[in-house]
């Protein structure tokens, strides 16, 4: 694509195409040839909204609802109070995203393009082999059960969450033709049983909650699995030193403008939350840059 392409279908300035072109190239999301530009491979793998690799949906998802709140972070470090829909009553956050069909959808789609490279890691380097089953719990669209699917053809999987999300779900495991192997279960992960399976995932869940509950999900987890079961629970975790993982501060900063009491937190939390609800083995792995999982043995 040239410049004057990029131009007509972004509508830009005259004067300011080549400069956002330049500055793109200078990200690493293009390469310039004379003048015309094309995607870096990694951009193609992530910015393509034709693939199934698509992450897209999660930066649309913070330009229109988590960056605007960032315009309030002060009035939430100074009361310790959400500064989204809820601030002004006693609803529960999720009863709030859930409500709306429409930003329901744009909340799993961000979760999915979030997810993605985790759940991409997480296929590859547990040691699948050993198991049979596995649940999701909070899945989102269902990236991590499709991911897990996809790249380890024996196990079969369950995706447990309210409802409001079975009907989304379907639709993104069909997309994948794994109708077959990952199913939807319906239930809320504080007032019903979890699944038996072998495996136990919670991606970008534990944060949302406050430490009690925390301790709640952990244990749950715990009684729902068999000797010898694994609980995966993989975030923006905070380096032990809380100095590094800016991105994980920064997550635990959104929990204070969306949750009630949600907080981020280290590897060496959750081993020990993970060890104080009965897991007998703890493990920290990196997965991407800025996401780890913690890897409970009961």
């Amino acid at each position: 694509m040239d410049a004057n392409q990029i131009q007509l279908r972004l509508k830009l300035h005259p004067r300011s195409v080549h400069d956002f072109l330049d500055a793109l190239v200078a990200l690493g999301m293009l390469e310039r040839n004379g003048q015309s530009y094309s995607n870096t491979s990694e951009a193609d793998f992530y910015l393509d909204s034709a693939k199934p690799t698509y992450r897209g949906d999660y930066f649309q998802f913070w330009d229109a609802r988590e960056y605007p709140q960032f315009g309030s972070l002060g009035e939430g470090l100074r009361t310790g109070q959400p500064r989204n829909e809820i601030r002004r009553g006693d609803e529960d956050w999720v009863d709030a995203m859930y409500a709306n069909p429409q930003r329901l959808r744009i909340f799993l789609r961000g979760m999915t393009g979030h997810s993605l490279p985790s759940a991409m890691a997480i296929a590859r380097k547990f040691p699948w082999s050993k198991y049979k089953t596995f649940a999701d719990i909070g899945p989102a669209e269902g990236c991590l059960p499709v991911q897990v699917a996809l790249a380890n053809p024996h196990l079969t999987g369950i995706g447990f969450d309210l409802p409001e999300v079975a009907a989304i779900f379907d639709e993104y495991v069909a997309s994948f033709g794994l109708q077959d192997r990952i199913r939807f279960r319906r239930g809320n992960f504080f007032t019903d049983p979890l699944p038996n399976a072998d495996v136990l995932v919670m991606g970008m869940i534990l944060h949302d909650w406050n430490l009690e509950q925390k301790l709640t999900l952990l244990k749950k987890a715990h009684d729902a699995l068999p000797a010898g079961g694994a609980l995966i629970v993989y975030e923006n975790l905070i380096d032990d030193g809380r100095r590094k993982n800016i991105a994980g501060l920064l997550m635990s900063l959104i929990m204070l403008l969306e949750t009630q009491g949600g907080f981020d937190y280290t590897g060496a939390d959750c081993c020990g939350w993970m060890r104080e609800a009965g897991f007998r083995e703890t493990r920290v792995e990196q997965l991407t840059g800025i996401e780890s999982m913690v890897v409970g043995v009961k």
